[in-house]
């Protein structure tokens, strides 16, 4: 009966072992995920358009759908 303990516990320890070393990966990976992240957030921020940079092409698009539009109020087969 005592060597069947003996091998309960031998068992448990390295399940438990198993496990905090599992658990320690995953722990690894969030922190590594989370870092990855950040650097991204900062890279992608590098590759947009600034919206002082946008301003000037939006009034650009605005005012040739107001063309647009005009050249279709003014149409002689409107009804």
């Amino acid at each position: 009966m005592d060597d069947f303990q003996t091998i309960i516990n031998g068992g448990g320890a390295a399940a438990l072992g198993a496990m905090g070393w599992f658990a320690r990966q995953l722990w690894d990976a969030v922190k590594e995920l989370k870092s990855d992240l950040a650097n991204l957030r900062i890279e992608i921020a590098k590759d947009y358009v600034a919206k002082t940079d946008f301003n000037p092409f939006a009034a650009e698009i605005r005012s040739l759908f107001q063309r647009i539009y005009d050249k279709l109020e003014d149409k002689a087969d409107k009804q």
